[in-house]
C-alpha cells in the first residue's frame, strides 16, 4: 500500500500570551486556522523507517533524526511497540522557520499516515497525545480546521467558520527562532494595544464578517519580530497596500499573511505582490489539516 498525504500549513488569526504556566512555558490564547498551502508526503511499506526530503524551491531541511517526521515515526513505534518501517518522501512547499507549522504538519502527517499504513487503529486523540511529545503545534495540525488553542497550544476547541476566506502568505526574509522571539518578548513585555481581541475575531470568523476580523486580528509577538526582522514590517505594509482587510505575521514569524474580501481581490493582490515577493502564494482556509489518499 502507498499513501499520498497533504500536510497543510496553518496561520494564526490571533496570538496572545495571557500568563505563565506552572512548568514555565507561556500560557497562550490563539485562533489557529488550516490553509490550503501544503507539503506533500508519500509513505510506503518498508523494513525500516527512512526519509527523503525534496525542496522544489531550494533551501535546506535535514532528513535525519532532527526532522520531526522521523521523530514522529519513532515516537509512534515506541508508543505502540510497532517494529515495521516505512519509506517516506517529503516535498516541502511550506516555508521553513516561518510560523506556518510546516514541521509540525509534517509530523502530524507522519503520525496519521503511519497509523493507517501499519493499521494501528489509534484514535486522533491518541495521536494528538503522541504528537504533543514532538511539538506544541502537532495536535492542532492533526485536528486542523479552525481551533481556539490555549495552554501551549494543545488545549483545542473546534470552531465553525462562516465561509471560506482567501489569503496571501509568504516569507519575506530568513526565518526566526521561536525561542529567540519569546526571549525578546520576555525582556520587552507586551503593550495593551498589541493584544488581539480573540472573542471578537472568533465572532467574526463564525459569521464571515471579514472587516471585523481584520480589526480584531493581532499577534503579540509581531512587534518583537518586526524589530528583529524589519522586512516583516515592509511586507505587511505591502500587503495592506493591495487592499487586504487585515495583514499580520503568523506564529513567531517570519511569514506574513493578508486576508481579502473575496477571491478575485486576493488573486489580483497575489499578482502584484509576486513582483516583489516571488514566493507569495494565494490560498484559502481549509477544514482539515491532513488529507490522505490510498494507492494500492
Amino acid at each position: 500500500m502507498k499513501l499520498r498525504i497533504q500536510a497543510r500549513a496553518k496561520i494564526n488569526w490571533t496570538l496572545d500570551v495571557v500568563g505563565t504556566l506552572p512548568n514555565g512555558y507561556h500560557d497562550l490564547d490563539m485562533l489557529m486556522q488550516s490553509v490550503t498551502l501544503c507539503d506533500q508526503m508519500t509513505l510506503e511499506e518498508a523494513p525500516e523507517c527512512s526519509l527523503a526530503v525534496r525542496l522544489p524551491h531550494g533551501g535546506y531541511v535535514p532528513a535525519d533524526e532532527k526532522n520531526l517526521v522521523l521523530r514522529a515515526a519513532k515516537a509512534l513505534q515506541e508508543a505502540t511497540g510497532e517494529t515495521r518501517g516505512a519509506r517516506m518522501t517529503l516535498r516541502k512547499y511550506i516555508p521553513v522557520a516561518a510560523g506556518m507549522g510546516g514541521g509540525s504538519s509534517d509530523a502530524a502527517a507522519a503520525l496519521k499516515g503511519l497509523n493507517e499504513l501499519w493499521k494501528l487503529g489509534l484514535t486522533d486523540e491518541r495521536l494528538e497525545q503522541i504528537g504533543l511529545t514532538i511539538g506544541a503545534d502537532v495536535p492542532f495540525c492533526i485536528r486542523g480546521g479552525l481551533q481556539r488553542a490555549r495552554g501551549i497550544g494543545e488545549q483545542l476547541t473546534p470552531l465553525a467558520l462562516g465561509r471560506p476566506l482567501y489569503l496571501v502568505a509568504f516569507q519575506p526574509c530568513r526565518g526566526l527562532s521561536t525561542k529567540e522571539v519569546f526571549s525578546a518578548l520576555h525582556e520587552e513585555g507586551i503593550r495593551p494595544e498589541d493584544r488581539p481581541d480573540n472573542d471578537a475575531a472568533q465572532r467574526a470568523l463564525a459569521c464571515g464578517d471579514v472587516r471585523l476580523l481584520g480589526k480584531s486580528m493581532g499577534n503579540v509577538l509581531e512587534p518583537v519580530s518586526r524589530r528583529l526582522r524589519p522586512q516583516i514590517d515592509e511586507a505587511i505594509r505591502a500587503i495592506e497596500a493591495t487592499g487586504a482587510v487585515g495583514a499580520r505575521m503568523t506564529g513567531s514569524g517570519s511569514a506574513v499573511f493578508g486576508v481579502y474580501m473575496h477571491a478575485g481581490q486576493c488573486k489580483r493582490a497575489t499578482q502584484i505582490l509576486t513582483q516583489t515577493y516571488p514566493t507569495c502564494r494565494m490560498m484559502r482556509t481549509a477544514e482539515c489539516g491532513i488529507v490522505m489518499e490510498h494507492e494500492e
